[in-house]
């Protein structure tokens, strides 16, 4: 399975974030164009700098030239996040997780969440935002836990349904339509618990700090 990392124009994600992602295999490091500021803030060169380069300052481009492999696509019909999930695709990568994906510009926040649902069939995208780790869901899964920690789960639509095992405030069989209802700050009561995702795609919502303490990512 090939993971790699892709650092956003948002918010600078710390160094010591993606310390952890490398050493749980997403040794790949992608820069989404204006991402490499970022990269080159936090002292980390990455493998590859990815857009249409119309947001990476100039003396960031003149630094990574003969570091990294700089990929220039002027194509405005996708975001430079997309471009990024294009190439990793074809390079046959299957898991993503996306540093930077949030910030200031609640559009572009937004734009990066329909993301992750827009590419599921194709790359499997986990979200960092502040202390905030998002994971989208369809199928059956089963997640390592901690009692008392929080869960929060969200859909989009009416069709799709979810099933909860070791949850506070069970699921049976829900739907939870963007806007009409949602699963906010559950709470697990053992060490595990499972979800059963029916008919679309849902997204989790858990502690990156309690995920990175006990080894549950």
């Amino acid at each position: 399975m090939k993971k790699c990392i892709i650092i956003a124009n948002g918010k600078c994600p710390k160094k010591s974030e993606l310390k952890y992602f490398v050493e749980q295999g997403y040794s790949t490091i992608i820069c989404a164009d204006g991402g490499a500021n970022s990269a080159l803030k936090l002292k980390i060169n990455p493998d590859y700098i990815i857009g249409d380069l119309d947001s990476i300052e100039k003396s960031t481009l003149k630094y990574f030239k003969g570091k990294s492999q700089i990929v220039q696509y002027k194509r405005q019909n996708d975001t430079d996040v997309e471009k990024c999930l294009k190439f990793a695709i074809k390079k046959k990568f299957t898991k993503a997780v996306l540093l930077g994906g949030t910030g200031n510009r609640l559009d572009h926040s937004i734009c990066n969440l329909g993301i992750v649902l827009k590419f599921y069939d194709k790359i499997k995208i986990s979200l960092l935002s502040g202390e905030s780790f998002l994971v989208p869901v369809k199928g059956d899964f089963n997640f390592n836990s901690k009692k008392g920690e929080l869960i929060s789960i969200y859909g989009f639509d009416k069709k799709t349904t979810f099933t909860s095992t070791g949850l506070k405030y069970p699921l049976k069989n829900m739907s939870l339509p963007f806007g009409e209802k949602e699963s906010t700050s559950n709470i697990a009561v053992k060490e595990k618990f499972g979800l059963k995702v029916n008919g679309g795609v849902g997204f989790v919502i858990r502690s990156f700090k309690m995920i990175k303490r006990n080894g549950h990512l």
